[in-house]
């Protein structure tokens, strides 16, 4: 078993920044997101800006000028702000759906959910070693986030009376999603080539990441393949969240909300999927699993029911 804490200054994790989904929260179409690609001149950004039909162009300036403003943003928390992570790497096998995690405090059981459709039928616990080979494998527990501080208040310098409390609030709250987002990248990719190190040959580039060319796959609580937000109470039972400022609502939520988790798996042919429907037997099968009542999980996995 091992245990990292990382922490990184904004500037560390900005160029892991996925400006797509930072743009796509403000409602702009991803076209404008190679905003993020421009060399920082008047020349470059004058092109970039005359490559628009006259019909899109003001909402181009309006890019560029978000695009400023996060960037300058970032430079003034630069000394004041800090992005957290929390990594535990296990030893772990898979008996049917369930991952069996083995601590030096004894085995935690952490269910997962099966696909009931399509060809495959998958399960995140088809990627560990069956336990009944008798030989143990690793998986990955993580949770990032930002300092509290960004999400509570965080000025934007040169900017007084020329943006709204409300345009301030929400460029830093999109901006601490990237963060916690981009946070997860970098320990990600330091994972897989440090810590775990089984990938210590890796050279990819911030692009090539994001498009998951890596070996192994990185699911997040919440997503399609990890439905259940309940699992954070799991998570916070391995890693003590509370150790870079997260705590958890009686739902499951992390908060700051700018925080991330989920699991790490380093098998080659591991690849994302979406659990989708299930039907009543595989939920009171789940519940039995996760020890809960029916009534409980039913509120838990409510869109995939």
């Amino acid at each position: 078993m091992k245990k990292i804490e990382l922490h990184y200054q904004p500037h560390e994790v900005e160029p892991y920044i996925n400006w797509l989904y930072f743009f796509n929260a403000w409602s702009f179409p991803p076209r404008f997101a190679n905003v993020a690609q421009l060399h920082d001149c008047p020349s470059c950004r004058a092109q970039w800006l005359a490559s628009f039909d006259e019909s899109e162009r003001a909402k181009a300036q309006e890019v560029q000028r978000l695009y400023d403003d996060a960037r300058q943003l970032l430079r003034q928390l630069d000394e004041s702000v800090r992005t957290h992570a929390l990594v535990g790497l296990y030893e772990a096998n898979g008996s049917d759906e369930d991952i069996i995690i083995h601590t030096d405090n004894g085995d935690v059981l952490m269910p997962m959910l099966r696909q009931q459709s399509g060809d495959t039928c998958q399960c995140w616990a088809d990627y560990l070693m069956p336990s009944s080979t008798g030989q143990r494998d690793h998986v990955g527990v993580f949770v990032t986030s930002v300092d509290k501080a960004m999400v509570e208040n965080a000025p934007l310098p040169g900017t007084a009376g020329t943006h709204s409390d409300e345009y301030r609030q929400m460029l830093s709250q999109t901006l601490a999603d990237r963060l916690a987002e981009a946070t997860a990248e970098r320990m990600h990719e330091e994972v897989r080539t440090r810590y775990w190190g089984y990938a210590r040959d890796e050279h990819l580039s911030i692009e090539e990441m994001f498009q998951e060319r890596y070996v192994g796959r990185r699911p997040a609580v919440g997503y399609p393949s990890l439905p259940d937000q309940s699992l954070n109470f799991l998570i916070d039972s391995l890693l003590d969240m509370s150790r870079i400022g997260v705590s958890l609502t009686e739902s499951g939520a992390m908060m700051p909300h700018a925080s991330t988790s989920g699991l790490l798996f380093a098998h080659p042919k591991a690849t994302h999927f979406a659990i989708g429907r299930i039907g009543e037997d595989q939920l009171h099968d789940y519940a039995k699993r996760r020890n809960l009542p029916p009534d409980i999980m039913r509120r838990f996995l409510a869109a995939n029911l």
